[in-house]
This record gives structure tokens, sequence and C-alpha cells, in this order.
């Protein structure tokens, strides 16, 4: 599947990045770098698959590291407003970290072309845009944390370590974009309810909560 045809609810994929010449080349990008690796990637391997010259593409991005840069940031961006959607609704600290997991992990397997990106090629980022991308993963990571601290608070979690959990928590689901496959058995809510089953149990979960 290309990153163009994946789906999540948007009407367009990276609706959000205009003018549309730089939505097809920041689309082709992605596929590229998932296939290949950033660092096997040229910008005309990038601009030959958005159909443009190679000069095109320096018009809308200077580097092939911006084009990188864009796609993380916007990932992230993403990735973190389906945890904080979840982790501000009312309900237990169950309930929320459920609904976290589980949104978080089909956000990952219907987006796992651009998932990929995102999640495994923030090394090749230079330092400027790494640390940007760097403090958007502590925010996720604060999120979750925040839930399983007032699941213990609460009594609802048995979890003598918080952050090494929280950790535990975000790696499991953030790996689903390196094995899922559009293909295989299993949908992404499929997915997405058996990991968040995972977590509670991780968290030492006293009752399983209702899926909403």
């Amino acid at each position: 599947m290309s990153t163009a045809e994946e789906t999540s609810g948007e009407d367009a994929p990276w609706g959000e990045v205009t003018p549309e010449a730089a939505r097809r080349l920041l689309v082709a990008a992605v596929d590229a770098f998932a296939e290949r690796g950033y660092h096997a990637t040229t910008t005309r391997d990038i601009a030959g698959r958005a159909g443009m010259s190679p000069a095109a593409l320096y018009i809308h991005y200077k580097t092939k590291e911006e084009l990188l840069h864009r796609i993380s940031k916007i990932g992230h961006e993403r990735a973190l407003y389906v945890l904080e959607a979840e982790a501000d609704r009312d309900g237990t600290a169950a309930e929320r970290l459920a609904g976290a997991a589980r949104s978080f992990v089909r956000w990952h397997a219907e987006r796992h072309t651009t998932a990929r990106v995102v999640q495994y090629e923030l090394d090749a980022l230079g330092d400027e845009h790494r640390t940007e991308i760097v403090a958007l993963r502590r925010k996720s990571d604060a999120v979750v944390r925040r839930i399983i601290s007032e699941g213990v608070r609460d009594g609802e979690f048995d979890v003598p370590d918080i952050p090494g959990t929280t950790l535990a928590v975000l790696s499991l689901c953030i790996d689903v974009a390196r094995w899922f496959n559009a293909q295989g058995s299993r949908t992404p809510d499929e997915v997405g309810e058996l990991y968040a089953g995972l977590v509670l149990r991780m968290v030492g979960a006293r009752t399983a909560p209702d899926r909403r």
C-alpha cells in the first residue's frame, strides 16, 4: 500500500500540505523513504515518483532533510493528538489508557507506511530538527505516563516502574508500523483492540474496561 492509498479518516492524506505540488512531493518522499530508506533515496527518486523534475523539488523543499523533517513533524503531531484526545476524555484511567493504546495502534496500522518513516528515520534528521521531534516524542511519553500515574494513584494499576512501563507501552504500540500488513488477517481495529488488552495487562489493571 502506498502512502497515497493509506486512510485513517482524513479525506485526503497530507491534505494540510500545500500547494498540491508540495503535497505530491511529500507523498512520494514517504513512499521512497519507506521502501529504500532515507539515505538510499535521492531527490531524483522522489521527484520521479511525483512525476516532476528534480529541479521542481527545490522550489518547495531546500533539501531532502527538510522533506523528512516536514513528514516527521506532521506525523508526530498527529500521533500526539491521538493520544491527547483519549487521555483527556472522561472515564477511569483504565478506560483512557485502553482508548489511547487502541487509537495509537490503529493510527500506526492504518498509516503504517508513513509511520515507519516517522518513527524509524529520526536519526537521519539534523541536530536542530531532531531536537524538535524529540520534544514531540517526550510529549507523547508524558501523556501516557500521566494516565498510568493516575491509575496507580487511584489504585487501578500495579506499576512499580512508571517510566519504564510507559516506554514499554509506547514501544509496543509503535512497533505495529514495522510489521503491519494491510493484506494480513487482522484489521487496524482488531490490532488496536488486541493491543489495548495487552497494555492493560502490562499495567496490572484491576478490571478490564468496557470497549467504547
